[in-house]
């Protein structure tokens, strides 16, 4: 969920402009890790979790760690892809690549895609590489997550994410409790000149997650045990429509600007952040640490976050999601060399390095970064959360809760007509399946 720093990134990119090497030699240049004769390469599609991180210290980061995980395997060198920051179409891209036998030999999958990766039968198994204990130490929706129908997994989540609600707290004293609380501390930081409370709402999968924390809190359910979608039938689909009154009621009285109906991206907050436009929005929890090297010390120390507000106090819920490693090669030592780097870079030492939460539970106490207050309350949050349906329809409802919401809060359409348009949308897309 973290695409938007790779906008600028990717633009260089499509300009041809060569990167910098960030190593001495030719162990890391713009697109390549190890030695340039090395005889054996693997493909390696990307987000920006490596060595082309827009952060340098993370990008140091990532740089060691490659260089270290090639010395580990010599004759081997690694091919550098990256993406662009639209992540749902590079996921579609890169699914039909490996239908017709194009895609690199390892790539990163988002977890929400992952289903139709799995349904299409285009990974290749993990299970020789990774042990019982391992698996057995994942968290459960992180281990459904990643297995077949054999039982075998067919990727390696290694991060996953929450959803919080950050605010001032030098504006913002109390943690809103509850929607109506949410909504009353809105409007009073409005009253001191700020915008109020700032949320993805435009084409993005992020304003389908950070969103469906609303619906999930009040017990809302988007897909039976089949996949089928069923959050526009009976009570999903009253715990449905209240949930998308929920953020229209905040933009229609002023405690959301109508602009949120554009944002797309989470860089959005932290620059409202910094500019002191807001003291209120919903965000991820790796946005803390980008808060604390944007801000003064002395503004930093004024933000703080709380879990997401629910209908009421007791009930509430979070999205988790993450990225995971997958590979596409029929070469066996193509998809060990990928399992290995999942295993080497990612499993551990990549979360340390960018505080992403890891997916092992005996991980939060091998690193002491994990220790930190901050994490202990984000990983406490985590018990409430909620994965994304391991279903085969849930992009086409993401989609359709997208146009919906723009839809919702521009004015431009009732609720449930809006709502039920959504439904059959993709009730529609789940019989083309």
């Amino acid at each position: 969920m973290r695409t938007a720093s790779l906008t600028s990134l990717a633009a260089v990119l499509a300009l041809g402009v060569a990167l910098p090497a960030i190593a001495a030699g030719n162990t890391i240049t713009g697109n390549t890790v190890g030695p340039d004769n090395a005889p054996k390469t693997l493909t390696f599609r990307m987000t920006t979790d490596g060595p082309r991180n827009n952060d340098p210290a993370v990008a140091d980061g990532y740089g060691k760690l490659f260089r270290e995980y090639v010395a580990r395997h010599p004759g081997w060198k690694v091919e550098l892809q990256m993406m662009s920051g639209d992540i749902g179409q590079e996921q579609a891209r890169l699914l039909e690549q490996a239908k017709s036998g194009n895609a690199p030999d390892c790539a990163a999958v988002d977890s929400f895609v992952l289903p139709l990766f799995k349904k299409s039968g285009v990974l290749q198994s993990f299970a020789p590489y990774f042990n019982k204990d391992e698996i057995d130490q994942l968290f459960p929706f992180i281990r459904e997550g990643i297995t077949g129908t054999d039982g075998k997994i067919y990727a390696w989540w290694w991060a996953t994410d929450l959803r919080v609600l950050y605010r001032n707290k030098a504006v913002i004293a109390e943690a809103p409790q509850t929607w109506d609380d949410t909504k009353t501390a809105a409007l009073a930081s409005v009253k001191q000149g700020m915008e109020g409370i700032l949320f993805n709402g435009g084409r993005f999968e992020g304003t389908t997650f950070d969103w469906l924390a609303n619906f999930w809190a009040e017990g809302g359910k988007l897909v039976d045990d089949a996949g089928k979608p069923i959050f526009g039938e009976g009570e999903n689909r009253a715990k449905f429509v209240k949930a998308v009154d929920y953020y229209r009621g905040l933009v229609e009285s002023g405690a959301a600007p109508k602009r949120v109906a554009t944002i797309g991206n989470y860089d959005d907050f932290n620059a409202a952040a910094a500019a002191g436009t807001t003291a209120l929005f919903v965000g991820g929890n790796w946005q803390l640490a980008q808060l604390k090297s944007t801000l003064d010390a002395g503004d930093f120390a004024n933000w703080t976050f709380s879990m997401l507000p629910g209908p009421t106090k007791e009930q509430r819920s979070t999205g988790t999601g993450g990225w995971t490693v997958a590979s596409f090669s029929k070469d066996p030592a193509k998809v060990e060399m990928c399992a290995n780097l999942a295993r080497e870079i990612y499993m551990g030492p990549a979360n340390a390095l960018q505080e992403q939460l890891p997916t092992r539970a005996d991980l939060y106490d091998k690193y002491p970064v994990f220790a930190t207050e901050a994490n202990k309350a984000f990983a406490a949050a985590l018990k409430v959360g909620q994965a994304r349906p391991g279903a085969p329809v849930y992009p086409e409802i993401s989609n359709q809760i997208q146009i919906m919401m723009g839809k919702v809060l521009t004015g431009s359409q009732p609720t449930e007509a809006a709502v039920d348009d959504a439904f059959k949308a993709a009730t529609d897309a789940f019989k083309r399946l």
